[in-house]
């Protein structure tokens, strides 16, 4: 049985499933595996109840749409207002992809994207267009050596034993509960 942090085998074969088959469907996914649709069905809405899958939506390449450039950039901001009006202005910015607020030399970190690097200045002219950034230092990416990724970590999560209800063993079928 899994705990409230953990994924059991079906979990991580059905998360597998999706992964690497984006647009295979519920029944699909349940003939894959081998299990009832409805049983796939029932662990997907579980999963997304617990917040461990938080999309169906497709993933989007930014240099596929003409954005090359992928910049990260630490911002040091002013402590009287917080971070909301921050995070309020950044999220009206199209090329900012995603903050985060972090330790260490800075308060936020953000990844952007541009056409080329006229455009980033641009953007990063944008993003610190608010009065409570004092200063940001920006990097640029070179090359995507390890891309977003969370299916080792999925696979990682889950303990190898039989999977409940349909007594496979992800294992026997090339499959691993650990990262290749």
């Amino acid at each position: 049985m899994l705990d409230n942090d953990g994924l059991d085998p079906l979990d991580t074969r059905i998360i597998t499933v999706f992964t690497d088959q984006p647009g295979i469907g519920v029944l699909g996914a349940s003939r894959a595996l081998g299990v009832a649709r409805g049983t796939v069905q029932a662990r997907l809405d579980r999963l997304e109840r617990r917040g461990v899958l938080t999309s169906f939506a497709p993933q989007v390449e930014p240099s596929a749409m003409g954005y090359p450039v992928t910049a990260f950039c630490t911002l040091e901001i002013r402590q009287s207002r917080g971070h909301d009006p921050v995070v309020a202005h950044l999220r009206r910015i199209p090329e900012v992809l995603e903050a985060h607020t972090i330790t260490g030399q800075g308060d936020l970190m953000i990844r952007v994207v541009a056409q080329d690097n006229a455009h980033l200045q641009h953007v990063i002219d944008r993003v610190v267009a608010v009065d409570q950034v004092e200063r940001a230092a920006t990097v640029i990416a070179l090359a995507t050596q390890i891309p977003y990724r969370t299916l080792p970590l999925v696979q990682l999560a889950a303990p190898a034993q039989t999977c409940p209800g349909d007594g496979t063993d992800p294992a026997q079928e090339g499959g691993s509960a650990q990262p290749h």
